[in-house]
């Protein structure tokens, strides 16, 4: 079973594009042209889905037509407008930076030096121009910069976030 915290999202299906299955996908990423993953994943019914891709063209810098096995019909197709494509971190390259995407670290907990254990991310919101950790604590979000000077170690085995958080921001 997949799990939300095993896959990064990459991109959007936007609409069918043609008669044969193909489905226009916008994405903020390529790893799909970057790694040997045959697949891409998309939610169905709350259930994370792969469908494994058939072939794909670009059509620009952030966009591609892209056709699933066993979608063959515009038909077959139009379910996925407007789906959210997601990625399995396991196949995850960044060529450019060395770096993995802040919905990497999507599940892993937050430890910071002073303040103890602070929750565990839940989403990671790049909206803003500032990237922030969403953090679930006692029912509640906690927000935290997403910022390389705060993180003091990574454990990727156990999906520990170690931090050094200013004081006064949790107060915020």
């Amino acid at each position: 079973m997949i799990k939300r915290e095993d896959i990064i999202k990459i991109g959007k299906f936007n609409k069918p594009h043609g008669i044969q299955g193909e489905l226009s996908f916008s994405f903020t990423d390529d790893v799909f042209d970057r790694s040997g993953c045959p697949y891409v994943i998309c939610e169905i019914d709350g259930i994370f889905v792969p469908f494994f891709i058939e072939e794909y063209r670009f059509r620009g810098e952030n966009s591609a037509l892209m056709k699933l096995e066993d979608i063959d019909t515009e038909e077959d197709a139009r379910p996925f407008t407007n789906t959210d494509v997601y990625f399995p971190k396991s196949y995850y390259i960044d060529s450019d930076t060395d770096e993995a995407p802040g919905d990497y670290f999507i599940g892993f907990t937050v430890v910071d030096e002073m303040y103890g254990m602070l929750g565990k991310i839940i989403w990671v919101n790049d909206d803003t121009a500032n990237v922030l950790f969403v953090l679930e604590r006692e029912g509640k979000e906690l927000l935290i910069p997403a910022i390389d000077e705060f993180v003091t170690g990574i454990d990727e085995e156990k999906k520990i976030l170690n931090m050094r958080i200013p004081e006064g921001l949790l107060d915020l």
